[in-house]
């Protein structure tokens, strides 16, 4: 009698227990950041260092690491990237390294199913790069990516764990897109906008102040009320050194922006911008 008793138990048990959720030794991570005007992401899984010693001991100096634990690390690209100094194709990767003492190898991979590194075909490889070792004082006990140091286009992602740090600049291609979008749609009859929005980018990505004083001055002709134009003429006549005439302009902006309900901003900034340029000799942003 008790035999039929305990089987229905024990299957009973088994359904109830693989219904229940427990927490991951190395749980999943996904990160999604903005590089000028598209998205990485990078999933891997983050292990605890937990005592033991890692580089050199649990991952192994010379060896392709899955940079992670579990499945293998996958980066997206949303458009075609430099990635440590490669030309890479929009699309998903696998992320290895082979870790050193003072060097790190990178590579990326077509093949974003492995788990671990036993499978790894070189022949799936697309590029491989080598990245400094930097330490840090600060001890992290949970392998971590993440992404800092942002310009316009580029960043640096980042991988850490324990006191080491590797890092790999990410610059994206959209800079020249945009100024060739901006070249073909201000031959075509373009907006106040469109020219205010191109002088904007190319006074701020580009050395052509000329240009961006000249679309600056056609949107100004077209919006003559637009004081946060002014502004920005103001801007780029300081990026051309003539700061006479960025302080005339600055005021300007602030004689028209006070006849305004609100002027969102822009008083003090032609403030600001006109003391900067009076108290030193560096250009403005």
């Amino acid at each position: 009698m008790k035999k039929y008793i305990v089987f229905p138990l024990m299957l009973c048990f088994s359904i109830i227990s693989g219904q229940i959720k427990t927490p991951q030794p190395s749980p999943t991570a996904t990160i999604t950041q903005k590089i000028g005007v598209s998205n990485v992401s990078v999933e891997y899984s983050r292990p605890g260092a937990k005592g033991r010693e890692i580089f050199g001991g649990l991952v192994k100096y010379g060896e392709i690491w899955r940079t992670g634990a579990n499945k293998a690390t996958k980066i997206t690209f949303e458009e075609d990237v430099i990635f440590g100094g490669k030309s890479v194709k929009k699309g998903s990767y696998s992320l290895f390294t082979i870790p050193g003492e003072k060097k790190w190898t990178v590579l990326l991979n077509k093949e974003t199913e492995l788990w671990g590194s036993g499978d790894y075909d070189e022949n799936m490889q697309i590029c491989s790069f080598t990245s400094n070792v930097e330490k840090s004082k600060d001890f992290i006990e949970t392998f971590t990516i993440e992404f800092g140091s942002f310009n316009s286009f580029d960043a640096l992602m980042s991988i850490k764990w324990t006191n080491i740090q590797i890092n790999i600049k990410i610059q994206t291609t959209s800079a020249k897109k945009i100024e060739k979008n901006y070249y073909e749609l201000l031959t075509k009859g373009p907006s106040a906008n469109d020219y205010y929005n191109g002088a904007k980018f190319f006074v701020d990505n580009t050395s052509k102040y000329e240009l961006a004083l000249e679309w600056i001055n056609i949107a100004i002709e077209k919006r003559e009320d637009a004081f946060w134009m002014l502004y920005h003429k103001a801007r780029i006549l300081n990026k051309m050194g003539e700061n006479k005439e960025a302080i005339v302009t600055a005021q300007l902006t602030i004689e028209l922006a006070s006849k305004e309900k609100d002027d969102y901003g822009y008083i003090k900034k032609s403030k600001d911008l006109i003391l900067k340029i009076k108290t030193g000799p560096k250009k403005i942003d």
